[in-house]
């Protein structure tokens, strides 16, 4: 099985959930996981943490299978490619649940042929907009709603994910 490496953003978490996240955590990479929580300065009362990860190829699915049923969490999991293996990319809102989106070696997002065919033929036909189909494949509504959480904290150098994929 190949080995690659991640990271886990939770952006948003009530303490209450904390442990929880660990637990859940732990439990996929088999190790136990003790989180640095810092309060999220975009949203009073929350928390975030980040946790660099390497397991096998297919962990950033398994976390975010795991985390995604919490509807007051906020996260993005990241997976880089390996060894034959596409690298991944997942974030979860409450009000948009989950998107997943394959990425190359630099990170870009990867759509598929066929996913783009079902956006033109939409558009096409007067269901939607090509271009509001395009973004909602590249993930912008996910993004748009991440990016006040993105921040690492006040005074705090802002990491953005497309810099760490």
């Amino acid at each position: 099985m190949a080995t690659t490496r991640g990271v886990l953003y939770v952006h948003t978490v009530p303490s209450a959930l904390c442990p929880h996240v660990e637990w859940a955590a732990g439990g996929i990479l088999g190790v136990p996981v003790k989180l640095d929580w810092t309060p999220q300065p975009a949203a009073q009362g929350q928390y975030r943490a980040e946790l660099s990860w390497q397991a096998e190829a297919g962990t950033a699915a398994k976390l975010a299978s795991a985390l995604r049923g919490w509807q007051k969490l906020r996260f993005e999991v990241t997976e880089e490619p390996s060894n034959g293996v596409e690298g991944e990319r997942y974030s979860f809102t409450p009000e948009l649940g989950v998107f997943h989106a394959t990425t190359g070696v630099h990170g870009d997002i990867m759509v598929p042929e066929e996913r783009l065919k079902a956006a033109m033929l939409k558009a096409a036909s007067g269901e939607a907009d090509l271009t509001e189909e395009v973004e909602r494949l590249l993930g912008r509504p996910w993004d748009d709603e991440l990016e006040p959480f993105r921040y690492a904290g006040d005074g705090a150098p802002v990491r953005w994910l497309h810099q760490v994929v």
